[in-house]
């Protein structure tokens, strides 16, 4: 969309504009206990905007949030929006040395905090102490109408943190512009979005991916979201499909290899879906057939990034081709680079750039990287990937990720999808790690379905690929470790991996 208007606040976009259609009265949340309605999430929102001026958040100021799945949830985020404030959502699990670091580098006027997280915010809580709206349940905000402010399509409206598999996670700044584009490009064009639709998230809404797709997509058209605070094993997944029946389902690799590996898959309704989606991390051709198989709703795989919101390139309803990602979403735009920013031949391996009206202003007080990955209109991330002469993209792994031995390159999601094919692996990763000669060689780290052998599972990868990419070492480990993310923490299996050797 080339021409903005001068004012655009995404409280208005997701929210008001549903009552001002007449749709107050529609099911925005569905949940355990009861639904909630546009109309009053709408009255809830005002009350949340009400405390935060109350206690001196002005326009600009950032507004932490650590809060379950919950409406509570919902309306403080469109709470923030309306006053022209910033939401940081927080992962209440992180640990408090990774939430202090956020909270003392966002510098934040408020928390909004619930009752069950607000002893381990507290002791995470240092050199700088927001103010702090505790929230328990029923918890009822005051009755009073604040309206909605006028805000610049590219004013700071989320902060969403990329990367951070060690360290502080950089915090990518989004704009109300950015929000409001992906929605109209890729949840309601590439996802094809309408009020009948009923969305459901094994991500929480502290992740963007989840922020974008069971919240902002579906407010976007006047559908339902369904929220739930337990964690999405598969039997608290397979009972809330059961119960509320969604049409689309937003899911994770790795919790797709566990809802296949339940005893009763087979027995489970999934009828109701429509299309499910995939993204956080590759997914191996693998499942995608074995989800298929066993479920029968499409799966699109996609690729999106914190810097540029949401998902720019994803498989759609129709056009799937597995083991790809998919073509580019209409309105975006990518090229395949070598390291000096020159294109690539199809086919060829390079790093990602792209660009389109998401793209976000920056990292938040780190102009290095930002100069280093905010390139003019382009964003340019640490992903590799190729497109072949049909326009499918494929992933090809991240720059830092990839390894290489005897003098070749390869993506450890290769030997990742070749042991999952192994009926006794459950999950998996692979990392390069340095030998005492300085050499990098593949180490592999599984979670065992069934009792297996280190060397049946080194064979059964020297029988798929060439012998360069099989694991020389493989560990047997009850779970994987995730990142702030949800990702697979490579950094900690390496620390893991580099113990064991020494």
């Amino acid at each position: 969309m080339d021409d903005w208007p001068s004012t655009l606040n995404a409280d208005s976009f997701f929210l008001k504009d549903r009552l001002a259609e007449g749709s107050g009265d529609r099911v925005a949340l569905r949940m355990d206990d009861g639904v909630v309605t546009y109309a009053e999430i709408d009255a809830k929102a005002s009350g949340f905007a009400r405390l935060l001026l109350d206690h001196g958040v002005s326009a600009g100021d950032r507004v932490l949030i650590v809060l379950p799945d919950d409406v509570d949830f919902v309306a403080a985020l469109f709470g923030v929006f309306r006053i022209g404030a910033v939401v940081v959502m927080l992962n209440p699990g992180l640990t408090t040395e990774a939430m202090s670091a956020i909270v003392d580098g966002s510098r934040a006027a408020a928390a909004v905090v619930h009752r069950q997280h607000l002893a381990h915010f507290r002791d995470s809580v240092g050199g700088w102490a927001p103010v702090v709206i505790e929230v328990a349940d029923e918890f009822e905000p005051p009755e009073t109408s604040v309206e909605t402010r006028e805000t610049a399509p590219t004013d700071p409206v989320i902060w969403l943190f990329s990367g951070g598999t060690t360290g502080v996670p950089k915090a990518a700044v989004q704009s109300h512009k950015s929000l409001v584009n992906t929605t109209r490009l890729y949840g309601q064009g590439a996802l094809g979005l309408t009020e009948a639709d009923i969305t459901m998230s094994v991500p929480k809404l502290y992740f963007g991916y989840a922020t974008g797709s069971n919240l902002l997509f579906p407010f976007s058209v006047g559908a339902s979201v369904v929220l739930f605070d337990d964690h999405p094993t598969p039997e608290a997944l397979f009972s809330r499909i059961a119960r509320h029946r969604p049409t689309v389902m937003i899911n994770v690799p790795s919790a797709i290899n566990q809802m296949l590996a339940h005893p009763d898959a087979d027995d489970q309704d999934l009828s109701s879906l429509r299309l499910a989606t995939s993204a956080g991390e590759a997914l191996p051709e693998t499942l995608y057939h074995r989800w298929k198989d066993t479920f029968g709703a499409e799966l699109l795989d996609g690729l999106g990034t914190a810097e540029m919101w949401h998902i720019f390139i994803t498989n759609t309803v129709g056009d799937v081709r597995p083991g790809t990602l998919g073509k580019v979403v209409p309105g975006f735009e990518i090229r395949i680079c070598d390291d000096d920013g020159n294109d690539l031949p199809t086919g060829d391996v390079g790093r990602l750039w792209v660009r389109g009206d998401s793209l976000g202003l920056g990292y938040w007080e780190d102009p290095e990287k930002t100069a280093e990955a905010f390139r003019g209109e382009w964003f340019v991330g640490g992903d590799l990937v190729s497109i072949d002469e049909d326009g499918y993209v494929t992933h090809r792994g991240r720059a830092d990720d990839a390894i290489k031995v005897k003098g070749k390159w390869f993506r450890p999601q290769e030997v990742e999808s070749t042991l999952l094919d192994h009926d006794a692996v459950k999950e998996c990763a692979v990392i390069a790690v340095t030998d005492e000669t300085g050499l990098a060689r593949p180490v592999a780290f599984v979670v065992r379905s069934s009792e297996v052998g280190e060397q049946d599972l080194i064979d059964w990868v020297l029988g798929h690929l060439e012998a360069y990419k099989h694991p020389r070492q493989v560990y047997f480990v009850d779970e994987l470790p995730q990142t702030h993310l949800g990702k697979v923490d490579r950094g900690a299996l390496k620390k893991v991996a580099g113990k064991a050797a020494t």
